[in-house]
């Protein structure tokens, strides 16, 4: 069995949405928040908080939506925050968190966890029910655990011919 390379991981990770009920080992998670702490930031700023939802009731809270019941089953959920405290956070925060979410998405791909961005959230209910400041921005629920399904070949996209361009557009 040949083992996967990072990029092939990356190539063909695909949003899963069936957890086995195995908690990820706290290594792992760990090893998950550190890529989120270490990413790039405009000027190191750093604008990022993540809550980690992994208790029953908490993960409840998180799947009223309409495609986001799924929640409750991940092992983990992390609601990825913007504080902004400055200009450079205030232009720049939503981007940096993403970016930070994404190394935790990666992270996790690698260590053989699933991930699934959750975009179907109220964001003031969100923050009322997790005690986020008025002034931060939720910029996405991301959940992770251990897979319980394999989704089959990767998605349709657009060819790099529809969407690359060299020097202009």
């Amino acid at each position: 069995m040949r083992l996967l390379s990072c990029i092939d991981k990356i190539l063909y990770r695909r949003s899963i949405r069936r957890y086995k009920k195995t908690p990820v080992p706290e290594g792992v998670k760990a090893k998950i928040l550190e890529a989120g702490r270490l990413a790039p930031s405009a000027a190191n700023r750093q604008p990022w908080h993540f809550i980690i939802c992994d208790d029953a009731a908490s993960k409840e809270k998180l799947s009223k939506g309409r495609w986001s019941g799924f929640i409750k089953d991940s092992a983990f959920a992390i609601i990825g925050v913007s504080l902004p405290f400055d200009d450079t956070s205030r232009k720049f925060g939503v981007i940096d968190t993403t970016i930070a979410l994404q190394n935790m998405v990666l992270a996790a791909e690698v260590q053989g966890v699933g991930t699934c961005w959750v975009g179907d959230y109220r964001e003031d209910e969100v923050k009322k029910e997790f005690g986020i400041p008025a002034e931060a921005t939720v910029v996405c629920i991301v959940t992770f655990g251990l897979p319980d399904e394999k989704p089959g070949s990767p998605r349709k996209s657009k060819p790099l011919a529809q969407m690359v361009h060299v020097e202009k557009w």
